[in-house]
């Protein structure tokens, strides 16, 4: 198994990057979801606490994959046409902007509303002081960035079954072990 990617193939790291952040971004944005409409009690809090847990768990995952990206070679699109090349890009970097976005707007947010995150037992700063106005912003912003994000996880994962089942091609492969 490749340590690093090639021109044809994602190597181990990225894939593992891939697959565990794909899994905790919908885990995240499953409880997200059903934990807003949950009356104020336990187990609402420590929904929301895991929420800000694992999202950010996936901001320090992305720093790492933004990172190795960066350093490796990403696998060729030149099979595809260009608009599917284009289209990939734009989903991808997407992803990317999503994994900062996301975690850093829950952060304003919980800071917002005058908590600290805490991320495993390790209790994060407050990044702003506490504003009614600000919370409500944030708030806004989180939810609408969880928005598109599951649009373009839905665009992501239809792309992917098109070329695996329609096309019949290598591109599901390449991220698969």
């Amino acid at each position: 198994m490749r340590i690093k990617n090639t021109q044809t193939h994602f190597g181990v790291v990225a894939i593992g990057f891939h697959w565990i952040i794909a899994f905790l971004m919908i885990g995240i944005l499953t409880i997200g979801l059903y934990m807003v409409d949950l009356p104020d009690d336990a187990q609402k809090t420590q929904l929301y606490g895991l929420h800000k847990e694992f999202g950010l768990l996936v901001l320090w995952l992305a720093t790492l994959r933004l990172f190795w990206r960066l350093k490796n070679v990403s696998p060729e699109l030149t099979s595809l046409p260009w608009y599917e090349r284009l289209t990939a890009r734009l989903v991808h970097w997407a992803f990317y902007v999503l994994m900062f976005a996301m975690p850093i707007t829950g952060w304003l947010l919980s800071s917002a509303g005058g908590y600290a995150p805490s991320f495993f037992g390790l209790t994060l700063p407050v990044l702003i002081p506490p504003n009614v106005e600000e919370r409500q912003l944030f708030g806004l912003i989180h939810q609408w960035l969880a928005y598109t994000l599951i649009a373009a996880i839905v665009l992501h994962i239809a792309a992917a079954l098109k070329h695996h089942f329609i096309d019949k091609d290598n591109i599901l492969r390449r991220i698969i072990l």
